[in-house]
């Protein structure tokens, strides 16, 4: 046994998961490993039916996430040569709201064979949008009783959320409801597999199921009113204690220990959400800096003093983040996405073909050429709602949207555009928070896309005259995790007793920080304003087209279905 201590973070994605090994006494990642889902994000069917989901549907395998245990874990530890009994605590991270019903086992009841078949009894992921009819029901009825959670929540509960989608199930498939014996989030199921006990956690609680640290979850008579099923839901299938962050969940039993090479009763912490446990890997414990975990979408998170009413946001919650403060969280549902899509579905052939010779892949190509315009020389302007608009608008059936399209655009012109709209994006956000008491001075990004995109940066240091300090890890919120983990284990086993206390050891980001460019901000003032009137115009009901257009589209599907 050496005398450094480590700890295992585990940072579950929407495609894959990773698991870091860090060293306690300066937060440095000793190894990496990802492992991608085999059954990635299931959207068209079950992996085992022919039979296609439905419109808006995104599930996943729970399967996959203990691949991640057994593959990655033991695969950081053999690359760094680590002693197993030097490593004294485990958390994990993962999306949110992604949830599943379990039996009394706290066994998935997809891997029942009388439940397997119905999409149900699968994993809901994050983004799947496919309750959103109980959601607009849940935001009228809430409205209409006048309940005093919705403020908390920005005026509206997402289509994403952990109640829509339980009602979702009651709605369509009341066999699934009725065998359930608890709703929960995949992190706290992935902590009850590491432990053997369920240990719900306040982060994914708070955000996504409406719980409030004083008041508990909304009366049996909301519930009620919302479906039959529903009047004793949270005394039933959410039922049991909420854990605050950094608590510890329980123990790491054996039987994933050996697999994991990793000694058997080490300290595991309660589960969390990605980009939360990325607040203080960065070293934000106090107001006034908001962080931006930056990927497929983006999750913004500021710390308060106070509880304030912020239009959009996607929840405020007491000790949500930090203890001690109210975490702000408000996100945008499609940024990496956006730019994927775009490389995958929109650019010509010869763009692959001259990367390819240029020794690129098809975003460093479009990037370079994009970098070459000046802000507004391209005549483009986008709203960046591929996936529904999440913040401010809290509409997924929002759609995008490019303006300015000429014979002679090019595809780094779009490029640019859609860079451009998720930092218009993130600005509407900034903004809703600034003005509503909840200060943003300063801007923290980490996650992949910091990475990878300096002229994203750029833009967004432009866009929201801000400057912007990088995270020094690719893995941010693994580390995250991984200093959770070690809050878990305590002082007495060479970890730290607050999280405070491990960010003032194990915080990094880079030395450079990214300024605001004085001529850049002026020009991209005029375009905001241009933005705010699409926004507006296509979100707030001057003009639903989008949703007729969806609307339609959806009848089209119905009647292709019957017919064949």
């Amino acid at each position: 046994m050496g005398t450094e201590k480590y700890t295992i973070g585990i940072d579950y994605g929407t495609q894959s998961g990773r698991a870091v090994l860090v060293r306690l006494r300066d937060g440095i990642e000793m190894a990496d490993h990802v492992t991608a889902y085999a059954h990635g994000v299931m959207d068209v069917k079950l992996p085992h039916l022919d039979k296609a989901l439905g419109y808006e549907w995104a599930l996943q395998h729970p399967m996959d996430y203990l691949d991640v245990l057994r593959n990655s874990v033991p695969a950081v530890m053999k690359t760094a040569g680590v002693e197993p009994a030097d490593v004294i605590g485990l958390g994990i991270d993962f999306t949110a709201c992604t949830m599943l019903p379990v039996d009394e086992n706290l066994e998935p009841l997809c891997f029942n064979p009388l439940y397997r078949d119905n999409p149900h009894s699968w994993v809901k992921l994050w983004k799947h949008h496919a309750a959103q009819d109980e959601a607009n029901k849940l935001n009228d009825i809430a409205k209409d009783k006048d309940e005093t959670f919705l403020s908390r929540y920005g005026g509206k509960i997402s289509s994403e959320w952990m109640i829509p989608k339980i009602w979702q199930i009651a709605d369509e498939a009341p066999e699934i409801y009725e065998a359930a014996d608890q709703f929960i989030e995949a992190t706290d199921w992935v902590i009850s597999q590491l432990t053997g006990e369920l240990k719900r956690n306040s982060c994914t609680a708070g955000y996504k199921a409406i719980w409030h640290k004083q008041d508990g979850y909304p009366s049996q008579d909301f519930f009620g009113s919302l479906h039959p099923a529903l009047q004793d839901v949270a005394e039933t299938k959410l039922r049991g204690e909420v854990y605050p962050l950094g608590s510890k969940a329980g123990e790491l039993q054996s039987i994933l220990a050996m697999p994991m090479n990793l000694p058997a009763g080490i300290a595991v912490a309660v589960g969390n959400v990605d980009a939360h446990a990325a607040v203080p890997a960065m070293g934000v414990v106090t107001p006034g800096k908001l962080v931006m975990a930056m990927g497929t979408s983006i999750c913004h998170m500021v710390l308060g003093a106070e509880e304030r009413t912020v239009e959009g946001m996607c929840g405020v919650v007491e000790d949500g983040i930090i203890e001690g403060y109210y975490g702000y969280e408000a996100g945008q549902s499609a940024v990496g996405d956006i730019f994927g899509w775009f490389v995958d579905e929109q650019v010509p052939e010869y763009v692959h073909k001259q990367a390819e010779a240029a020794g690129q892949n098809v975003h460093q190509w479009l990037e370079a050429r994009a970098a070459a315009y000046r802000p507004g020389e391209t005549g483009l302007l986008a709203l960046d709602w591929m996936n529904g608009n999440r913040s401010v608008l809290v509409d997924t059936e929002l759609s995008g949207l490019v303006v300015g399209l000429t014979l002679q655009t090019k595809p780094e012109e779009v490029y640019r555009a859609l860079l451009e709209a998720t930092a218009f994006g993130t600005r509407k956000i900034v903004d809703a928070f600034h003005q509503n008491g909840v200060a943003v001075d300063e801007l923290y990004a980490c996650g992949g896309l910091p990475q990878k995109n300096k002229l994203l940066m750029q833009i967004f240091a432009d866009v929201t005259n801000r400057p912007i300090y990088i995270a020094d890890s690719v893995q941010t919120p693994a580390v995250g995790a991984a200093m959770f983990g070690a809050v878990a284990a305590g002082a007495d086993a060479g970890g730290y007793d607050s999280i405070l206390e491990a960010a003032e050891h194990m915080a990094r980001v880079k030395e450079e920080v990214i300024q605001p460019i004085p001529e850049n901000v002026d020009i991209y003032e005029r375009l905001y304003e241009e933005y705010n009137t699409l926004h507006d115009y296509f979100g707030r009901g001057a003009n639903d087209v989008m949703k007729r257009l969806k609307a339609i589209r959806s009848q089209s599907e119905r009647k292709l279905t019957a017919q064949n």
